[in-house]
Parts: structure tokens; sequence; C-alpha cells
């Protein structure tokens, strides 16, 4: 049986009965091979059918939405770590969040799990995209998430895209993103 929108949030998030679901976990912003490749293995073929669009009605619920960004925006990233497809879902994410703030899904969650409703903007190259998140991220009153937000929405700002992802993408870097790449946080990539 094909893995579905519980199996994603327990996974992520751990079981609503386990006492550290929802809280912060370190797999959320590390990576390690191993984790790549359970993710890849586990949900592969989910993410998959997702960027083409037959997961779209997982978008009516809240869980199935946080699921359908999850797997189009983070895991994405980790089954196709240094690959063009790292990035193939993230339209289909921006599009899901979009529809989740306007139907107010975000709300029914506690902060930490919030955050990834809005991640998708954070990973945006559209400056529009990175104001929101902005706006977003010091809504949960968190510095630290605001840190992140404001990092990536200055690196937009300056260079109109993800240098980190030039190579990656097949990209030419300008004089400016070389030199800014020498010292630049690559952001798992």
């Amino acid at each position: 049986m094909s893995p579905g929108i519980r199996d994603i949030l327990d996974f992520w998030f751990l079981p609503k009965d386990h006492p550290d679901h929802g809280k912060v976990r370190d797999l959320w912003w590390g990576s390690t091979p191993e984790l790549d490749t359970e993710i890849r293995t586990r949900f592969g073929g989910l993410f998959d059918r997702a960027v083409t669009g037959q997961l779209d009605g997982w978008r009516e619920t809240a869980d199935g939405a946080l699921a359908l960004i999850l797997l189009c925006d983070q895991f994405s990233r980790n089954m196709h770590r240094k690959s063009p497809r790292a990035f193939s879902g993230d339209g289909k994410a921006i599009e899901t969040a979009r529809l989740a703030l306007a139907r107010g899904y975000p709300i029914a969650y506690p902060p930490a799990m919030r955050t990834f409703f809005y991640m998708p903007f954070q990973h945006s190259e559209q400056l529009a995209d990175q104001e929101l998140c902005c706006a977003l991220f010091a809504s949960l009153g968190n510095p630290d998430y605001d840190k992140y937000a404001v990092d990536h929405r200055d690196i937009v700002a300056r260079f109109g895209r993800f240098p980190h992802r030039n190579e990656v993408l097949g990209r030419e870097s300008t004089a400016q993103e070389i030199e800014y790449l020498k010292t630049a946080n690559r952001f798992g990539q």
C-alpha cells in the first residue's frame, strides 16, 4: 500500500500521540545520506505523483495540504539533493501554500508546524514571495525563524535568485555571485 497523508505527517512531525509531536526536530534542518535515502525510498513514488497533479485533492484538507507541501518543498530537497529535481516541486508547493493561507489552514497548527506552510515562500526566487515570507515568520514571534527568512529575502533582493542553485540548475553565475558563493550558506544544496 502506498504511503499517504498521515504517513508523511507522522514521519515529519511524529504521531499525534507522541509527546514530541509537532516540536522542532533535528531532521528538519539537518541532512544525512541516510535520511535522504529513507525519504526517497518511502516517499519517492508519492513525490512523482504530486508534481504531476495526481495528489491535488489533498489540498481539500489542512493536513492534506501540509503533507503535499512537505512532499513538494521539503522531501524533494532530500530525495534529489544536488539535482535540478530538488526544486521541481516548488511550483506545486507554493501554489498549495497560497491556497492554504487563503483557507486559513496554518492557524490550526502550533508554530513549529506552521512554519512548513511558509517555507515555499522562503524557497521562492520571487522577491514578493520573500517579503510575504518575512511577514509570515515574523508573526510567529521567533527571532530564529525571522533571521532565516530575512537572510533568504536579502539574497533574492541582492541577486534576483539564489546563487547557490546556479550550478545544479545550469545557470551561469555572475562575478558578484561567484564572489558571494566563496563564503555563502548553501542551505543544504
